[in-house]
């Protein structure tokens, strides 16, 4: 049972993951700590690096506290929590930023409709240079008019 609930968890921060990616983009990120994401949008420097990794970074702290949590204290609960967290990150940043993004030149060929759609919703959100506008979504619940065959 204990490995059942431990993988409950683990997949149920995974998806709320996806919320919270929604909103910090939406109400962080296009919101007070628009300073960060701004040069997402309108790359106004020569490094490979963005101020926007930064984001990458708090996440990767809050999933390394639950994981040191639950291999430190009795709180076990903060193992799953802690890779779910992770494993979120882990696949935001392979379709954020290796595939969209093309920030290291990999899946450039992915012609399958659901990978086409969440570059075309993708596309649309960068069209919007602004700190306002721009529709924001995750990476799992893309909006289905973006999805043609």
């Amino acid at each position: 049972m204990h490995i059942v609930l431990w993988i409950f968890i683990f997949l149920g921060v995974f998806l709320i993951m996806e919320f919270m990616a929604w909103f910090t983009h939406k109400y962080i990120m296009h919101g007070f700590l628009w300073n960060l994401h701004r040069d997402h949008h309108h790359k106004d420097h020569d490094s490979w690096f963005e101020r926007n990794d930064a984001f990458f970074i708090f996440y990767a702290v809050v999933s390394m506290s639950f994981i040191m949590l639950g291999a430190r204290t009795g709180f076990w609960y903060g193992w799953p929590i802690g890779f779910g967290i992770m494993a979120y990150g882990a696949a935001y940043f392979i379709v954020h930023d290796i595939f969209i993004h093309q920030r290291f030149k990999l899946f450039r060929n992915a012609n399958h409709w659901y990978a086409k759609g969440v570059r075309r919703a993708h596309k649309m959100h960068h069209k919007h240079l602004g700190k306002g506008d721009g529709e924001c979504f995750g990476m799992l619940f893309v909006p289905f008019k973006y999805f043609k065959k």
